[in-house]
Formats: C-alpha cells, structure tokens, sequence
C-alpha cells in the first residue's frame, strides 16, 4: 500500500482534535454535523473537548469513524499517519532537499532585500 501524505500535515494542528476542528469548520459545521447526525452545538463541544461547562465531551473513535465514513475526508487517518509513521531518516532526507533548494534561491532574495551577500556590502 502506497500513501500519499500532505507534506507538513501534522506540523500545521497541534493535535487530531485540532486538525478535525479546521476540517469540519472548512467544509461547513452544519453540514458535517447533519451528516454525523449530531447538533451543530454538540459537533462543537466535541470538537472542543468540553462543553460550555467545562465537562468533557470529546468525540468517540466510532464518531471519527463516522465522520470518515459520511464525509469521505480521509485527512484525519493521514494526519496520524504523517504524525506518528514517518521514518526520520525520510525526514532528514526531506529536510536537507528542501535546503538545498533554499540555499540556491537565499542568495537573490537577499539581495532583493538589501542585504549583504558574498562579503560585499551594496551600495
């Protein structure tokens, strides 16, 4: 099996939680919520962790899965994978290409802002 992972995926929600929140708020709460068959004020205490209260509400391995299932959003089964699978030799690779291709561009973004490059102060 072959996946394709967002690059940077897990770097951009602090946890799953997080992650499912952007999701739902991007494709629509009362949407997602209708196709959960939950109320839009429950998805949200879910989503939260807790209700208005401050009492635990979080959302159930099976209601991930519903939301998988209904909304066909398999971003959330790729969020853990890109957390927790990523080998960090692949990732050092990854890490080091995109500074190589960062290292041949500094050189012209610096001097588009002024700043010095190669020793030579411009002028």
């Amino acid at each position: 099996m072959t996946l394709h992972l967002e690059p940077g995926l897990a770097q951009r929600s602090r946890s799953l939680r997080e992650h499912m929140a952007t999701r739902v708020y991007a494709r629509g709460l009362v949407d997602v919520a209708g196709k959960m068959d939950l109320s839009p004020s429950k998805l949200t205490e879910k989503l939260a962790g807790s209700d208005s209260g401050g009492k635990p509400r979080g959302m159930t391995v099976d209601e991930l899965e519903a939301y998988i299932q209904r909304t066909g959003d398999i971003s959330p089964v790729h969020y853990l994978a890109d957390k927790y699978l990523r080998d960090p030799a692949v990732a050092q690779q990854e890490a080091l290409a995109k500074l190589a291709s960062l290292a041949e561009v500094l050189p012209a973004l610096m001097a588009a802002a002024g700043l010095q490059t190669s020793g030579k102060k411009r002028s």
